[in-house]
């Protein structure tokens, strides 16, 4: 563990990344892969929590419209499609052999534990993976926000963002504009500044109060996690 340059990370998942090539829901072959990748990095000796979106199965803002929900009742919806992700990943962990928790920020006592900083860092210490679902457990909140703030309150020393198909920061969405060009760094004023849809501003801005530099990469790309631990450059970096 004493080689590693960041021992104790938060690494945010997007919904569609457990989609895998279907439209819609939990593709079982892409959560393999991602407990697979976060297997190398626990059995690295590296202290890893979790937060994954509910994008694959009910995005709040954007589906509370299409249903003609109000979106605070639109976004919880979305929390509780985080807890299942959150259970579909950590029994793909455990097939893995790796010991894992869920912490729910809404109580599901039958299925999760209750959110609770000093247990979630207990855990960790004990080299357990823990989930941490259902966002902030307040509407109009996103889960990158969510993330940036679990990642504050575990003294997580990086955050990382994998996204589906992208491989860092860009000057714009590269999947539609075949001019947007990749930044190797950025830092977090810029991303506000800028405008970039890589993270809500909320989330940069707590990364920037609370000095959580962040790593933006493609989660499909093989070795990701424990190359970014041993300090090899992969995607964008965001920092001061």
């Amino acid at each position: 563990m004493g080689d590693l340059k960041y021992k104790r990370i938060l690494l945010k998942i997007s919904g569609e990344g457990l989609m895998g090539e279907q439209e819609f829901g939990i593709d079982q072959r892409a959560v393999q892969m991602i407990a697979n990748e976060i297997k190398i990095a626990h059995d690295a000796g590296a202290q890893i929590a979790i937060v994954v979106g509910g994008g694959n199965i009910f995005r709040g803002m954007k589906n509370s419209a299409k249903y003609g929900m109000d979106q605070a009742s639109g976004d919880y919806v979305g929390m509780l499609a985080t807890v299942m992700n959150a259970i579909a990943l950590q029994s793909a962990l455990r097939t893995l052999d790796v010991s894992c928790r869920v912490q729910s920020a809404i109580d599901m006592n039958k299925i999760a534990e209750p959110y609770v900083r000093f247990k979630a860092i207990r855990h960790l210490e004990k080299s357990r993976v823990v989930i941490f679902a259902a966002g902030t457990g307040n509407p109009f909140f996103t889960t990158d926000t969510a993330a940036a703030l679990r990642a504050s309150e575990i003294d997580a020393e990086i955050m990382l963002m994998a996204k589906n198909g992208v491989d860092g920061v860009y000057t714009d969405d590269p999947r539609t504009n075949p001019e947007a060009t990749k930044y190797d760094y950025i830092s977090y004023d810029d991303i506000i500044h800028k405008g970039l849809k890589v993270m809500d501003t909320a989330s940069c801005a707590l990364c920037k109060q609370n000095s959580i530099p962040i790593v933006v990469f493609d989660f499909a790309a093989k070795g990701s996690i424990i190359k970014i631990l041993n300090g090899e450059k992969i995607g964008t970096y965001v920092g001061g």
